[in-house]
């Protein structure tokens, strides 16, 4: 197996690396290098002290982790956030409390969501004066009458 080597940087010196629970993980835990109150309904923008450098073809994706979503209602926000190949600065991760009643308390040391590392395609956009046909053609979400009370 090849496996990817991607440099960390330490913005600050109590930072923690991204790190998986087993070795045949495909998500690193981002772990939190601050501490907040995320109200509830509420949602903050949470440092995790470090910068990565994702190699060009490659992006990274911030997936919520699934123990916090059953326990306290914690969900990334913008699941999954992108974190581009070019992109340089603190990797910090949108939290979003969906709890109606109770606040959830985030420590520096936590582990907050996951990272997983995808290759990815980079296409070049062609401007088309015409598309090919498909079955689908131009219908959207529920285009396939599933879950349509009274249709099957």
């Amino acid at each position: 197996m090849n496996e990817l080597s991607i440099a960390v940087r330490k913005l600050d010196p109590n930072a923690q690396l991204p790190v998986r629970a087993h070795h045949d993980d495909a998500g690193a835990d981002l772990i939190s290098n601050e501490d907040c109150v995320i109200a509830p309904g509420g949602r903050a923008l949470v440092g995790t002290g470090i910068a990565i450098e994702i190699p060009h073809g490659y992006a990274g994706f911030v997936h919520p982790r699934s123990g916090l979503a059953a326990r306290e209602g914690l969900t990334v926000l913008n699941a999954p956030g992108t974190i581009d190949a070019g992109y340089r600065g603190e990797v910090k991760v949108i939290l979003h409390n969906t709890d109606p009643d109770s606040s959830v308390t985030i420590n520096v040391g936590d582990r907050i969501a996951q990272l997983v590392i995808q290759q990815v395609s980079l296409p070049r956009f062609e401007d088309a004066e015409s598309l090919s046909s498909s079955a689908r053609e131009a219908g959207g979400f529920g285009s396939t009458g599933r879950n349509r009370k009274g249709e099957n």
